[in-house]
């Protein structure tokens, strides 16, 4: 059996609705364990290296926008919108940063979080069943998706936030 870590963030709207402990609830009951938490209000310093302004991230954000059916000029300074509203919200309040330990935890994770869209997230899953936004309204209002939660995306990306959050 191979352990692996992945990084989960509570985000502002999470901690602010009361949900840390079921999201939690959650991460555990499919057989991950949080092996470091801090609570805290994010630094913009870190902030600013989560979400970087690198053209292919911005572009993949800013794609997400374009598959929930809002016409956009470029996927790339769609996603740099994005990212601003994302920093300025992450940095809005207190978080809960966590490392997740366990067999294929970033894939566990990402399955417990679900799609980064709530109104299109499957049941089951913690943006599907405890998220209220959509992708479309938080663009109409300019401003980030209320998602409560981001989990990383791959083996790589986990390490790398990790160390960014908790330190080498």
């Amino acid at each position: 059996m191979y352990m692996e870590k992945t990084l989960v963030l509570i985000k502002p709207d999470g901690v602010r609705r009361g949900l840390t402990s079921e999201i939690i609830r959650r991460y555990e009951a499919a057989g991950l364990s949080v092996v470091k938490r801090k609570d805290l209000v994010a630094p913009l310093s870190i902030v600013e290296k989560h979400y970087p302004m690198d053209p292919q991230y911005l572009r993949l954000i800013g794609e997400k926008t374009i598959a929930a059916g809002q016409k956009v000029k470029s996927a790339e300074d769609q996603g740099r919108k994005v990212v601003t509203w994302l920093r300025k919200f992450i940095a809005s309040g207190p978080i809960a940063a966590l490392v997740l330990e366990g067999e294929d935890a970033v894939a566990r994770a990402r399955e417990v979080t679900g799609f980064t869209d709530p109104s299109t997230a499957q049941k089951g899953t913690a943006s599907g069943d405890l998220g209220t936004d959509s992708i479309l309204a938080a663009n109409q209002e300019e401003r980030p998706v209320y998602n409560l939660i981001h989990a990383s995306g791959s083996k790589e990306e986990a390490e790398k936030e990790i160390r960014l959050w908790f330190g080498p």
